[in-house]
């Protein structure tokens, strides 16, 4: 998914799909550290993303294997991608990542993020990272916390 859009000229969608699809073209917009990475958006929906990425050479750590800092990058991007699908400014306030296989070069590996739970302000999200075989990398947890604002713009103006 890529975009080359006005965000000023973007009218705020009201079914839920393509609000979510709309936020994430907006984010992917702006996004320049998950394009450098290769990532790439495969589905979001409010409250969940998938995102895959291949592991490039340059990816690799002195083991050969996919440096913990990027599949750690791939998990919150994809986490970032579903709690900000409901178009509110929305950050982490907390994650944790358990690594429990290896990512390897030339591999794709996907990071499915799926909400646990949304209340008030804040969110838990439940990140798993898998390899092209489909064998668990990486579990993650974020907790977000919404903040002021949308990543699109103009959904309260509308309200009011």
């Amino acid at each position: 998914m890529t975009a080359d859009i006005s965000l000023a000229t973007v009218a705020v969608p009201t079914d839920p799909q393509a609000l979510a699809e709309a936020v994430a073209t907006a984010m992917w917009a702006r996004d320049r550290a998950a394009n450098a990475l290769g990532m790439r958006i495969d589905e979001v929906r409010q409250g969940y993303a998938r995102l895959s990425m291949p592991v490039r050479g340059d990816m690799v750590n002195g083991h050969h294997i996919c440096h913990g800092g990027l599949i750690f990058s791939l998990a919150d991007t994809a986490f970032a991608y579903a709690c900000n699908s409901y178009n509110r400014n929305t950050v982490a306030s907390a994650c944790h990542i358990d690594f429990l296989a290896p990512g390897k070069e030339g591999d794709t590996l996907a990071a499915e993020a799926v909400e646990m739970s949304a209340s008030g302000r804040t969110g838990v999200y439940d990140v798993t990272v898998r390899d092209s075989a489909g064998k668990t990398v990486a579990l993650f947890r974020g907790k977000s916390y919404r903040i002021s604002g949308e990543v699109i713009a103009g959904l309260d103006a509308e309200k009011a």
